[in-house]
């Protein structure tokens, strides 16, 4: 079976790593993406690889092309040119562990706060210990969630973000946004969910830098 592979790629070098795709695997061509309605690309190597160039938000689909070589340069500005890649992201990032938030434009971190809190992992004790030691951790996990929204709201309200990069633990951030002081920013468009190790001020700063970049997925060629 063909093996998959996924990466992060700023719209700006969107060029150069479809060139280099060539190198390693022949001319392409490109089409829209089939039973994709977010505006993204395949892109198919005449060695039988296969990329698909996702947006970070969705876009209208562009039209079926015949694939030719001016068509496929077309279609790839068409969706690089839509990333408008000088929008604000607020950025959330949230685990056990602690939380990152801030708000990135171009690329870079603009205002941020990071903190690290305590919450305890699962237990495999029964009985009444057990019942105890699960009030504690739902308090950790709420103290957890309440700071890192308040300490988003306080970002957010300064430098208005018009798209959110979420990341982490996916219940904890989905927690975080729907506290009623992030409320006003709750509804903006939201670029993919992030996995990222506990959040740190270096692991933001790649958060920022990725935010605005087209997913590509490359499935290898066919074995013979």
């Amino acid at each position: 079976m063909p093996s998959t592979r996924s990466v992060l790629v700023e719209a700006q070098r969107l060029d150069g790593w479809l060139a280099r795709f060539a190198d390693r695997n022949g001319s392409y061509t490109v089409h829209p993406a089939a039973n994709r309605t977010d505006g993204s690309l395949t892109v198919v190597a005449e060695n039988g690889c296969r990329a698909l160039l996702a947006p970070p938000l969705p876009q209208p689909r562009p039209p079926a092309t015949s694939g030719a070589e001016a068509a496929a340069a077309d279609l790839v500005a068409g969706l690089t040119s839509a990333i408008d890649v000088t929008a604000a992201v607020g950025l959330l990032l949230i685990r056990r562990g602690g939380y990152s938030v801030g708000v990135a434009r171009a690329g870079q971190i603009l205002s941020s706060k990071t903190g690290t809190r305590y919450v305890q992992g699962k237990t495999a004790a029964g009985g009444w210990s057990q019942q105890r030691f699960a009030r504690r951790r739902a308090n950790q996990a709420d103290a957890l969630v309440e700071e890192t929204a308040a300490r988003a709201a306080a970002l957010y309200d300064v430098d208005r973000p018009s798209c959110l990069q979420l990341g982490g633990d996916r219940a904890l951030a989905s927690a975080a946004l729907g506290e009623r002081i992030l409320a006003p920013y709750a509804a903006l468009p939201q670029v993919p969910f992030l996995t990222v190790p506990d959040p740190r001020f270096a692991v933001l700063k790649e958060a920022a830098r990725t935010a605005l970049s087209v997913r590509i997925t490359v499935t290898d060629a066919p074995e013979d």
